[in-house]
């Protein structure tokens, strides 16, 4: 039963996007490439905004480039993005492109604010003027509700991230809120803990920097005390999350959901956890320098649960060994 399901909900996904003109922001990062990845798939027409190519991504280790769109382009331009838009005719916008890195916001907090916060202006902006758009998604983060002394967080509790990242986030999620209450653009926001999986080439985040520990026997330098609590969710559950929500607008439109595995672990537990997949001792080194940012989050699913049946497919330890994988063919030459 198991088996028959999947294939009809893999059916489905085929016929929803089969031919449709799909928009993907940061099509090349992490979370974009296997977006990008599961919409060809499906037999979508790709165009992504990009601002470079880094010819160790997964979208050009994958080959997803030469199948795709390539709209050379930055957020923070209002006309190049209107252009794309009206001009490929797009249908339906994951708007995932972003600065994404915590530490970067903290020593370059204008263009974190510039890219997260006008960039989805201008891509809801666009949206608005071109008729052609029948469903956004936008990519939000758990920073986006700021520090909490009530945990999990859920989706009506208030946004109030405090430092430069978490509130572009917060500011992301409002302008969004806003849009659609004001102009009745279809659009729903995903609310995502820690991503990890193939293709993230930040090796300054813990999953990343323990994998290449690992695998060049380097000692991992640990910036926090090593007992701060996040989520991690493997990105191709993120991608699936994504485009299931794109695909039922019409009841996750005007809505934010929080999508996680439920797993939450410390930065001493990841690093034990992966030294136990690849079977490897991980040298690491706790620095405890880490400022400016929360020390515990996770999210509740109940919402998403309730509203689609959504959970995740993957386990932290396929996830790892997929990643692994692919660290091996980066890394090691």
């Amino acid at each position: 039963m198991g088996i028959k399901k999947s294939i009809m909900e893999n059916m489905e996904r085929l016929d929803f996007w089969k031919g449709k003109n799909v928009l993907v922001t940061g099509g090349n990062g992490l979370v974009g490439s296997h977006v990008v990845e599961e919409l060809l798939k499906n037999n979508a027409n790709i165009i992504s905004t990009i601002r470079s190519k880094n010819p160790k991504s997964y979208f050009i280790t994958e080959n997803l480039n030469k199948r795709t769109i390539l709209a050379y382009c930055d957020l923070k331009d209002f006309k190049r993005i209107h252009d794309v838009i009206s001009k490929y005719e797009i249908e339906y916008i994951f708007h995932i492109g972003a600065q994404p890195i915590v530490p970067t916001a903290l020593i370059n907090p204008v263009e974190t604010f510039e890219t997260n916060i006008n960039g989805t202006i201008n891509i809801l902006e666009s949206a608005r003027l071109c008729n052609s758009v029948k469903g956004i998604v936008v990519a939000s983060s758990d920073k986006a509700y700021g520090k909490s002394d009530k945990l999990p967080y859920t989706e009506e509790m208030p946004l109030k991230g405090d430092f430069p990242y978490d509130v572009s986030k917060s500011c992301t999620d409002l302008v969004t809120h806003s849009y659609f209450k004001t102009y009745d653009l279809p659009i729903t926001i995903a609310r995502f803990g820690n991503i990890y999986g193939p293709g993230d080439l930040n090796l300054n985040r813990i999953i990343p920097g323990a994998i290449k520990s690992a695998l060049m026997d380097e000692t991992l330098d640990i910036r926090s005390d090593g007992k701060m609590i996040r989520e991690y969710l493997y990105v191709k559950d993120v991608a699936d999350g994504y485009l299931m929500l794109c695909e039922n607008i019409n009841k996750s439109k005007g809505k934010a959901f929080n999508l996680s595995s439920g797993l939450k672990l410390s930065v001493i537990e990841v690093i034990e956890r992966i030294s136990k997949i690849i079977n490897k001792k991980i040298n690491y080194k706790v620095l405890n320098i880490a400022k400016n940012e929360i020390y515990e989050q996770y999210l509740s699913t109940e919402k998403v649960e309730k509203f689609f049946g959504w959970k995740t497919k993957y386990s932290f330890e396929d996830g790892i060994k997929e990643t692994i994988k692919w660290y091996e063919k980066i890394l090691i030459k």
